[in-house]
């Protein structure tokens, strides 16, 4: 679903609700040069364009072009921050090292963007089901993606925050706005009725232009993920078993596949974000991913601006890899690796600024066939079939079925079976999630859900504590919102 930038950019806006006095002799006039929430959601198009809009928070800062890079990977096991030293990348410094201000840029992206785009499924969900002249099917599967995606925002929020306030309408007033913080079983609640209407209000593919889309094995992906996160392995696993067996997605032989622009969308996806390039942008916020540049070994001119070296592999991390884990050449970039041709130099380093150990995160690397900056057109992957498997393993343990599943992952990864007798079944599937997912944003997730997040010597070394199994609310939406509490520690 390459969305065009007009379309993303003009429908983005309706988002925004624009709340201000006025006298009472203003009330009755109606705008005639500008588009307004009453006056746009009349037509199919009209739908179309808002739902699309839904979207649009997912290839911004608040969520996987700054935001989620520094809370799943950098405040992990997985990396540190790099970049040039000093103070470069404060932000990400501060998570890293667990100590987090509630100014902090990227989890106030993380909040705000979160609630931007459950601001937009909210407008769908209340205006699109009023559109006379539209197809009922089509008008099911605005209402889907709408269902879907606000139920990824809030699954974000409450993993991150813990209680967040619950806004499933529009607001009318200001006060509206100012709500208190719901609990968070409150929110996991909702999430699973919006993932379930989904799962029934969606098609389960596209073609042409729509392709990626969120489609029914998206939702029910989802929701065996959330079923995962909650400890609920029973329901985890009937979902992740119905998109193993309904949605016709398949494993490519080689993982590397997962992550060329030419697969795109292709047999392994069940949902990514959408990014293209050709913008000529230096922003977190437009349609092309930032990670080629911000990732790329600093210096080396691998990539349009030469490279900014952040977001390094640990080397704890590294030396981890299972020997021949053929991921492990996809993942990152290791000292004496031959680098394209026509690079500044021709091969990774020994040592790099930033990376006193020479390696670098490759898996976004696409080089120079962008020269457009911080704008790259390879898309994000949020969930692919291989961590389906691994959810169903994760849940059913080292029976048959869960050592097939993990057994099916492993196997493309170049590594040998285990078997139901292989001691502490879950701590492997946890670890072949580390290396299967590494720098697609679950790291600190799942440290946090497991319970391992507070207990690591890596991460205690950096000073974590154990209230650092949630996030600061941003000090900003606490000064609009005297409602708002702030989390213990912070």
């Amino acid at each position: 679903m390459h969305l065009s930038p007009i379309k993303f950019s003009a429908a983005s806006l309706l988002a925004l609700v624009l709340l201000g006095g006025c006298g009472e002799k203003f009330l009755d006039l109606k705008p005639t040069d500008s588009i307004t929430t009453e006056s746009f959601y009349q037509t199919e198009s009209d739908a179309i364009q808002a739902t699309t809009a839904c979207y649009a928070q997912l290839n911004r800062g608040g969520q996987y072009n700054y935001a989620l890079w520094g809370i799943g990977e950098i405040m992990s096991d997985n990396s540190f921050t790099g970049g040039g030293g000093g103070g470069d990348g404060a932000e990400e410094i501060q998570l890293d090292f667990f100590n987090i201000p509630s100014s902090n840029p990227m989890t106030t992206r993380l909040w705000n963007g979160s609630y931007v785009g459950i601001g937009s499924c909210n407008l769908v969900l209340q205006k699109v089901p009023g559109i006379a002249s539209m197809d009922a099917t089509l008008r099911k599967r605005c209402l889907g993606e709408a269902q879907f995606l606000r139920a990824k925002y809030y699954f974000d929020l409450v993993r991150a925050y813990g209680d967040v306030p619950k806004i499933l309408v529009p607001p009318a007033t200001p006060a509206d706005a100012r709500l208190p913080r719901s609990p968070a079983a409150d929110i996991y609640a909702q999430i699973i009725l919006d993932l379930t209407a989904a799962i029934d209000n969606l098609p389960g593919s596209y073609s042409g232009p729509d392709l990626g889309r969120a489609t029914k094995w998206a939702a029910t992906g989802l929701l065996a993920k959330v079923y995962i996160t909650q400890g609920n392995k029973a329901a985890a696993a009937t979902r992740a078993r119905e998109v193993i067996a309904g949605s016709g997605k398949s494993l490519w032989a080689d993982y590397g596949d997962n992550f060329k622009v030419a697969n795109e969308n292709g047999k392994e996806s069940l949902f990514e974000v959408q990014f293209v390039n050709g913008l000529n942008e230096y922003t977190f916020d437009g349609l092309g991913f930032v990670g080629n540049e911000f990732f790329g070994p600093r210096g080396q001119g691998l990539v349009p601006q030469g490279g900014y070296g952040f977001n390094i592999p640990e080397n704890e991390f590294v030396q981890g890899y299972e020997a021949g884990d053929k991921r492990k050449a996809v993942t990152i970039w290791s000292p004496g690796d031959t680098y394209p041709a026509g690079s500044a130099t021709s091969a990774q380093p020994a040592r790099l600024v930033g990376s006193p150990d020479g390696y670098n995160c490759k898996k976004w690397f696409v080089g120079k066939t962008n020269t457009n900056v911080w704008d790259s057109p390879l898309n994000f992957p949020v969930l692919r079939l291989a961590e389906v498997y691994l959810i169903l393993a994760e849940a059913v343990g080292p029976t048959q079925e869960g050592v097939d599943a993990i057994n099916l992952v492993r196997r493309r990864a170049g590594l040998t079976d285990l078997s139901t007798t292989t001691p502490n079944f879950t701590d492997a599937v946890i670890k072949e999630r580390r290396y299967e997912l590494a720098f697609e944003d679950d790291r600190w997730f799942d440290l946090k859900r497991t319970g391992k997040l507070t207990t690591l010597p890596a991460l205690l070394a950096k000073g974590v504590k154990p209230f650092n199994v949630l996030l600061p609310i941003p000090q900003s939406e606490r000064d609009a919102n005297p409602a708002l509490t702030q989390n213990p520690g912070y």
